[in-house]
């Protein structure tokens, strides 16, 4: 296949594959890396939840966000040695405060120093996280300037916010003239719909 493949392409009948520009793929690798912290991200509140229901305690049955400004001062308030359900409740804000008896319930646990170790490294591997993205954030900001364009009509398309618009950006490069119709751009982006079959078994 690849003798054959060699041939065609000397021979110039192999259409050559769209490689995007220096600063295109400068702003790829910074809007991949941004989608690879946003994941570990959120892969480490899990982990943290799951510890917390180990302990009994079941904040994330109450309280949407853990790691809103409620959530994470209860969390605090566990590190620091707090185990009265009432006063780890005592901090809920706004909306929150109207739920006081069900946090009361979800904060009644097995909360130990062994746990409040973990949450520490895992809340403390989330803000890391959480400076990382800002300062990649920063650094889209200064790449993308060249595509405002196309990122000021991308952002206004129902659905599309403005992340989800760099990432358009970063993987298409923004002009559209490159790709023949839209299937080639859906195959170019990994989203054209595909058939796999196996041993008579589809994948």
């Amino acid at each position: 296949d690849a003798a054959w493949l060699a041939q065609l392409g000397a021979h110039g009948l192999v259409r050559p594959s769209f490689v995007p520009p220096e600063p295109v793929r400068e702003l790829r690798d910074l809007t991949r890396a941004r989608t690879t912290a946003t994941r570990e991200r959120g892969r480490v509140v899990q982990r943290m939840e799951k510890l917390l229901e180990d302990t009994g305690i079941k904040l994330s049955a109450v309280a949407s966000d853990i790691m809103g400004v409620s959530g994470r001062a209860m969390l605090e308030a566990l590190i620091a040695g707090e185990h009265d359900p009432q006063l780890l409740a005592d901090p809920a804000k706004r909306r929150l405060r109207n739920k006081i008896p069900e946090l009361t319930q979800a904060l009644t646990g097995r909360f130990r120093e062994h746990h409040a170790f973990l949450t520490r490294l895992h809340l403390d591997q989330y803000d890391q996280l959480t400076a990382m993205i800002r300062r990649l954030d920063k650094r889209i900001e200064k790449a993308i300037a060249p595509f405002r364009g196309a990122l000021d009509l991308l952002d206004t398309i129902p659905g599309t916010n403005r992340a989800v618009a760099e990432v358009i950006i970063a993987e298409t490069g923004g002009d559209m003239s490159r790709f023949a119709s839209a299937r080639h751009l859906a195959s170019w982006a990994g989203v054209c719909p595909g058939h796999h079959e196996s041993a008579g078994r589809t994948k």
